[in-house]
């Protein structure tokens, strides 16, 4: 009901769209893909579509079978030209009222909380658990199986290489307390004005 699918957009197969959709232009929503209500969409997204997930073998890289889901919450804005695959085993999940910019890669299996906000060029590798109310800035790395707390602010272009907790704020690579980064930073610069 009142959603608006715009040109030379793709639905698979067993799609779910909730009301008060916009999909734009050039989006693609793959097989079995649940999209909740009042879900905006920009163009070029691609939502669905494989895990990297390979088999190492004798002959090459098998591809091994995404059987999960693409699941957006209600209230949830997807930027321009995101990228979002499907689950492995589980759903990705992107939850209520969560916020993408343009140039968002999210992995397999990854769930991300309610009311997130993640700028651009964020890299998010599969089977990734963001508690409800991260902030992530842009170009920062997230390395695959690790979890980000609660109310967690991370950094521009940080790496994170190991989970992290609740209501702090972290920085660099690998990843620690922004407040102690800054420290070493500054230390390291007092060093070389002695030298």
């Amino acid at each position: 009901k009142n959603t608006v699918i715009q040109p030379n957009s793709f639905i698979g197969h067993n799609v779910t769209i909730g009301d008060n959709c916009v999909i734009h232009s050039n989006v693609s929503i793959y097989d079995d893909a649940v999209i909740g209500n009042r879900v905006t969409i920009h163009g070029n997204c691609v939502l669905g579509a494989n895990a990297f997930y390979y088999k190492k073998r004798k002959e090459g890289y098998d591809r091994l079978l995404s059987s999960g889901r693409v699941v957006i919450k209600d209230n949830v804005d997807i930027g321009a030209s995101c990228t979002i695959d499907r689950g492995v085993t589980g759903d990705t999940t992107i939850g209520e009222g969560s916020k993408l910019d343009n140039l968002i890669q999210i992995g397999h299996d990854t769930v991300i909380g309610k009311k997130c906000l993640i700028a651009s060029q964020v890299g998010i590798a599969g089977c990734v658990i963001i508690e409800d109310q991260v902030t992530i800035w842009g170009q920062v790395g997230v390395g695959s199986g690790l979890t980000i707390g609660r109310n967690a602010i991370v950094l521009g272009k940080t790496g994170v290489t190991k989970s992290i907790g609740p209501d702090k704020t972290y920085f660099g690579l690998p990843v620690d307390e922004a407040r102690n980064k800054f420290k070493e930073i500054a230390a390291v610069r007092k060093l070389a004005k002695g030298s």
